[in-house]
Order: C-alpha cells, then structure tokens, then sequence
C-alpha cells in the first residue's frame, strides 16, 4: 500500500479539516463548546480513522475502519446541514463543504471496494 502521504483521500480529508477550522471560527460563541466541539471532534476522529485503516493489514478489520469512517461521513454531513438551516454557513459554505465530504465519500468508496476484491 502506498504511504500515508500518498494517498489522496488523506489529502483530501486534511484539506477539509483546514476547511472546517477556517468555518468553524464564524461560528456564535454559544456553539464553540457544542455543535463546533462536535464538528471538530468527528472530523479529526476520521483523520485518525484513515490512518489507522492504512495501518491495517487484516482486510476485515479494515473494512470495519472504513465503514467508521463512512459513518463520521454521514454524521458530518448532518451537522453541516444542521448550521446551514440555524444559519451559522451560507448556502456557498454549505456547497463547499458538502462536496468536500462528497468527494471523500467517492475515494473511501473505491478504498472500501479495492479492498473487498482482495
């Protein structure tokens, strides 16, 4: 497997992690401890999820790493939505973000059927 720089979904994730921390600072004071806390928490918790599914050699245990982080995925996509609708992010941050987790969601989909046909 390639090292853990290499791999674009890594890449892809720090990118949106960077995203977020620039997003998040906008947020109401009265939400730092609470939907920003929650946020950060599922976003850096799927970072770590990469790298230890990179880790992995026991293609079971790494597809049950991989399904984490499809999960972190959907759950980050209902908190987006959420400060969208109580109008913490604008429409064009809601797009942005969303295609950010969108495109994550199209390479942990090819990592997870790569690593079936093994």
């Amino acid at each position: 497997m390639n090292s853990l720089e290499d791999l674009m979904i890594y890449k892809q994730y720090l990118e949106m992690i960077y995203y977020t921390e620039n997003i998040t600072i906008k947020y109401p004071k009265n939400e730092k401890n609470n939907l920003v806390s929650y946020i950060k928490n599922k976003t850096y918790n799927g970072i770590e999820l990469i790298i230890k599914a990179q880790k992995e050699r026991d293609k079971n245990k790494r597809l049950l790493i991989l399904n984490q982080i499809d999960t972190n995925l959907k759950m980050l996509k209902v908190l987006i939505r959420i400060s969208y609708k109580k109008k913490y992010i604008n429409s064009t941050n809601y797009g942005a973000w969303s295609k950010k987790i969108y495109n994550i969601g199209n390479l942990l989909g090819y990592w997870i059927n790569k690593c079936l046909k093994q």
